[in-house]
């Protein structure tokens, strides 16, 4: 089975696991509880002659089909809570930062520039273009401008709300180089169908190649070496 995008991200394929378990489960649930419906109707089905009987049922089936169902989903609560605890709340340390503000009807994405810092001079702000390394820890934070966007890359397996008012942290880390697309995955107006972004994410020396077109002095600072005084 395997009807999902491609996972290109490092806790994708726990998600996809969850997913796959979650859907057995259900459907081979659903086949025995039909197949079970389809055999009463024909085992019940009416015939002349025939009286109907009553039953009260049975306490050990009826305990049985209660608990077994409870437990699968007190296991599957447990699974999913450790997987959303790793990913929505302990963030790790970024090898990139960038904000994301979603607005009528484009991604606004901030980079902080040589210094670090967002809000200074340096930063660079561009619309509907995110540029990563591959194998990085990327931190994005979430802002919005007017209405709740969703960001949503579904290669990364990584869908959040941006809510206006509100700053939320995401994470993830490509595994693979490539091209895909930033779809806002939340209703937020007429030209909501039109709102997308790319995200870009190259391979180390292509993303610092990138980097310094972008702030050539900081690359310049950075491979000229230090002027000495003669003694």
């Amino acid at each position: 089975m395997n009807w999902l995008p491609e996972n290109v991200s490092t806790y994708g394929g726990d998600i996809d696991s969850l997913l796959y378990l979650i859907t057995w489960i259900t459907g081979i649930t659903f086949v025995l509880v039909q197949g079970a419906l389809l055999v009463f109707l024909f085992l019940y089905r009416h015939r002349d002659g025939r009286r109907a009987h009553y039953t009260h049922g049975s306490t050990t089936l009826e305990v049985i089909w209660t608990v077994v169902p409870s437990i699968i989903l007190v296991v599957l609560a447990f699974l999913s809570k450790a997987k959303w605890d790793e990913i929505k709340v302990h963030t790790p340390p970024g090898d990139i930062q960038v904000e994301v503000t979603g607005k009528q009807f484009n991604w606004e994405i901030t980079y902080p520039g040589p210094d670090g810092e967002f809000g200074s001079g340096d930063d660079l702000t561009l619309d509907n273009e995110m540029h990563v390394p591959v194998h990085k820890v990327v931190v994005v934070t979430l802002l919005s401008k007017d209405v709740i966007h969703s960001f949503f890359v579904p290669q990364l397996r990584l869908k959040q709300d941006a809510v206006p008012g509100r700053k939320i942290l995401v994470w993830f880390e490509a595994t693979k180089e490539g091209s895909f697309e930033i779809p806002c995955a939340e209703l937020c107006g007429f030209g909501h169908s039109g709102m997308k972004g790319l995200l870009t994410v190259h391979n180390q020396a292509d993303y610092d190649h990138w980097v310094s077109e972008k702030w050539p002095a900081a690359a310049a600072s950075e491979t000229t070496p230090p002027e000495t005084t003669p003694s």
